[in-house]
Parts: C-alpha cells; sequence; structure tokens
C-alpha cells in the first residue's frame, strides 16, 4: 500500500471509532453528564488559547532576551517547573477533597511541588555556574597560549 492509501485507511478508521465514541457518548451517558463534558471541554480551550497561549507566549518573548549562554538553562528550568506545576497544583488544589481511604490525595503536595520547583531551579542554577566556571577556565588556558595574561575576560 502506498503512503496516501495508509493515510486514508487511518483517517476513516479515526472517523468511525469518532462516531462509535459519540453514539455511546449520547446513548448511555446521562444528558446532564454530556452536559458538563461539553462545558469543560469549551472551558478547556477558553483556558488554553486565553490564558496558557498568551503566558507562553510571553515567556517565550522574555527567555529570548536572557544571554545566549543562559538561556538553555532558563529553558530547561521553566519546561521542567512548568510540567511539574501542572500536576502538582491540581492535586494540591484537591487535597482533602476525597475520603481518607483514598490516601492518595492526603500528602501535602503543596509543599512537595515548593520542594521539586526549588531542586529544578537548584539544578539549572548549579548547571549554569559549572558551565560559566568551564568557560573561565578554557579561556584562562586558551588565553595564557596567547600571551594577552590569561584575563578571560568576555562572555555574557
Amino acid at each position: 500500500m502506498t503512503m496516501r492509501t495508509w493515510r486514508i485507511v487511518l483517517g476513516a478508521a479515526g472517523i468511525l471509532l469518532a462516531l462509535f465514541g459519540g453514539f455511546r457518548l449520547l446513548t448511555q451517558v446521562p444528558l446532564a453528564d454530556v452536559a458538563i463534558l461539553a462545558a469543560w471541554m469549551i472551558g478547556v480551550v477558553v483556558i488554553h488559547d486565553g490564558v496558557l497561549s498568551p503566558l507562553v507566549i510571553a515567556v517565550g518573548t522574555l527567555v529570548a532576551r536572557v544571554p545566549p549562554r543562559a538561556r538553555r538553562y532558563v529553558q530547561f528550568a521553566l519546561v521542567t517547573g512548568g510540567l511539574i506545576a501542572v500536576i502538582g497544583v491540581v492535586l494540591a488544589a484537591r487535597r482533602g477533597s476525597q475520603p481518607p481511604v483514598k490516601a492518595l490525595l492526603l500528602r501535602n503536595y503543596g509543599m512537595n511541588l515548593v520542594i521539586l520547583l526549588g531542586l529544578v531551579a537548584a539544578i539549572s542554577l548549579g548547571t549554569y555556574a559549572v558551565r560559566v566556571a568551564r568557560d573561565v577556565n578554557a579561556r584562562g588556558r586558551g588565553d595564557r597560549g596567547r600571551g594577552d595574561g590569561g584575563t578571560g575576560a568576555g562572555g555574557d
């Protein structure tokens, strides 16, 4: 089969599965729950397009102003911290909302979130400090060979 044929087959399978899911949703789930699901899906799109996307664009604009050597460490911290926060904030907000039998939400997720974000920041700062130290040492060794006194000046 050609690639075009595979795409048509996979697209048709996807459409059939979506129709089957829609049929089951409308015939086996109470209408009130379907309305809640629809409201939730609309809310997700509004939050994504109205809050998250502009926030990501604004943060990306600010990160572009960070000096190139430090930029990758800032990006690592922001991406990792954002992914951790997406999960951790929900767990921290729902803490205590379930009975003690469901012990998963009894932990102190707020404090754990702060600890994890602090670790991400510490790792980013530590690895950036190692990079700066290595660059300074490399410049010092290279500069001595050129006879400029090993000042190691420059950088960001």
